[in-house]
């Protein structure tokens, strides 16, 4: 992976890290911690409004867009977003997906976390399962597809 963006998700892990926040992390960084061979641009964080809302504090000086409510056709959020050195660091608060024209609850982090080790730090990340999952129910199959037959799932 890009030295770069490891020493950024360091740093990151490392102010998050006693913090209390409830936080995982996502996406394809998420994805090759836990084995699956993606591409990483950036880093994605999931956590509840207060978190985005604390996370925001602690990354401001990276700041480049504060964290303030986003929805989009199928997802909606307390989106910010980050950068240091170069790698964009995105912040999602309270996610909601649009599934049958109803907005589901926000995502349950505690209940789909799972734990990766990487260099000693122990990393909240969502399961693959739940991850293939969502990306089914926000439209992008080709990528959900892609996690189930890496991840070898059925």
């Amino acid at each position: 992976m890009d030295r770069r963006l490891m020493e950024v998700f360091r740093a990151v892990y490392g102010r998050l890290e006693g913090t209390g926040i409830r936080w995982v992390l996502t996406g394809s960084l998420a994805f090759a911690l836990q084995g699956l061979p993606f591409q990483v641009r950036d880093i994605d964080l999931q956590t509840d409004r207060e978190g985005a809302y604390r996370m925001e504090k602690l990354f401001s000086d990276g700041a480049v867009r504060n964290i303030r409510f986003s929805s989009r056709e199928r997802i909606r959020s307390y989106f910010g977003e980050f950068r240091w050195k170069g790698v964009r660091v995105e912040v999602m608060g309270d996610l909601q997906k649009r599934v049958g024209g109803e907005w589901e609850a926000p995502v349950d982090l505690l209940r789909h976390r799972r734990w990766v080790v990487w260099e000693r730090c122990k990393v909240p990340v969502l399961s693959l399962e739940y991850e293939y999952q969502a990306y089914r129910k926000m439209g992008r199959l080709e990528k959900a597809e892609r996690i189930r037959k890496e991840a070898g799932l059925t």
